[in-house]
């Protein structure tokens, strides 16, 4: 018995992209960002169904259906110039090294509690430095 073919990475990426293209599918191709929206929320709902059953053959799929979303608003925004899943990758990736640093830099955290305070006091930062940015572009845009 032949085993089914099984996909890369690489090869949803070019899927999606295919799927928006000019001799793609009608209705992806419609789709916006705006469009998505309630598709977005109904699979997350559907992973937090699948999790709540304990039913791991669902939330793989809904999990992949949730994983077809994020790359349905990426290819989008790629193919406005605003941004591409590789952007949304290394943004994640620094997002999670900046946010634990005791498990990436010289911070300790010995119990979940205090990886949880150490994540929130550096998105407490985080957030406070976008402020002062937005003010700062806010006040230099002013003249």
């Amino acid at each position: 018995m032949e085993q089914e073919k099984r996909y890369t990475y690489e090869e949803l990426l070019d899927i999606v992209a295919e799927l928006r293209s000019e001799h793609g599918c009608p209705w992806d191709r419609k789709q916006t960002h705006e469009s998505m929206i309630k598709c977005l929320r109904e699979e997350c709902e559907e992973v937090v169904q699948a999790i709540e059953k304990k039913d791991d053959e669902n939330l793989c799929e809904e999990l992949g259906d949730v994983l077809l979303q994020v790359l349905m608003h990426s290819q989008i925004a790629a193919e406005e110039q605003r941004f591409t899943i590789e952007d949304v990758v290394d943004m994640l990736a620094h997002k999670l090294v900046r946010r634990h640093p005791h498990v990436f830099g010289d911070q300790k955290a010995l119990t979940a509690e205090e990886g949880l305070a150490s994540w929130e006091a550096v998105k407490r930062q985080e957030k406070e430095e976008k402020e002062r940015r937005k003010k700062q572009k806010a006040s230099e845009n002013s003249w």
